[in-house]
């Protein structure tokens, strides 16, 4: 990133009232930290992407990066595809998120056509595009907002496009989810937090972020148009699914 990024030390102090989660200023100064120390597998997702791109998109068509954060997954499609390769546009509801992502393109990848839009991807009007990425984002929307979403999302596809939607997943087996669970806290301690930062974190997350299972993520592409998609990456309770349009 062109910007100083820091260590994210949000949740490193006792707080009386834990405030919801959102991605504010203080977020978007220790994002790529947080990202690297709570997500098991978004490194090798992120690698991923412009190889999956290689394979299943047309030269020259769109992409869509819908909650594109710092725009890390645009970056990772410009650092391997050449620049009239696809059209890129990113969108966050983030104000400081869209100007950060704004200008790291500017600085890393100038040559590419990367467009980044603050919006509400629920009220989007899409663009025909080739691909579409959804990374750790539905999970933050209401959950019955979400199927209605994705179907749009399936008629913006042209055929043979691809949609990838990686998402933090709950397990249907209570033994088999608190034992996930319970394994992504030893991640995170092994990675330097507290057990009251993942304790605050936690807190501050409830009902902001609402995870499906996996099972319930492939029906909801289904339901949309899907006629077929499938798990191509999990990591303890984090996975990445493919969801394909017929050509």
């Amino acid at each position: 990133m062109s910007d100083a990024s820091y260590r994210d030390a949000i949740f490193s102090t006792p707080l009386d009232k834990v405030a919801r989660f959102s991605f504010d200023e203080q977020v978007v100064a220790c994002f790529p930290d947080m990202i690297r120390r709570s997500v098991p597998g978004y490194g090798q997702i992120l690698g991923m992407l412009s190889l999956i791109a290689q394979r299943h998109l047309r030269h020259g068509a769109h992409v869509y990066d819908l909650g594109c954060s710092l725009g890390a997954s645009g970056l990772a499609l410009a650092g391997a595809l050449p620049a009239d390769a696809f059209r890129y546009t990113g969108v966050d509801l983030s104000p400081a998120m869209v100007a950060r992502a704004k200008q790291t393109f500017l600085d890393e990848c100038p040559d590419h056509a990367m467009q980044v839009e603050e919006a509400d991807i629920r009220a989007l009007e899409y663009a025909p595009s080739g691909m579409i990425i959804l990374n750790f984002t539905l999970q933050f929307l209401p959950p019955a907002d979400r199927d209605a979403l994705l179907k749009r999302l399936y008629d913006a596809l042209e055929p043979g496009g691809v949609l990838i939607l990686s998402e933090k997943t709950i397990d249907a087996d209570e033994r088999d989810n608190a034992w996930r669970v319970e394994r992504y806290h030893d991640f995170k301690r092994a990675n330097g937090y507290s057990d009251m930062e993942i304790s605050q974190k936690r807190t501050a997350l409830e009902n902001v972020l609402i995870p499906d299972t996996l099972d319930a993520l492939h029906g909801r592409l289904a339901q949309a148009g899907f006629p077929r998609s499938m798990t191509w990456f999990q990591y303890l309770n984090f996975a990445s699914l493919i969801a394909f349009k017929e050509g």
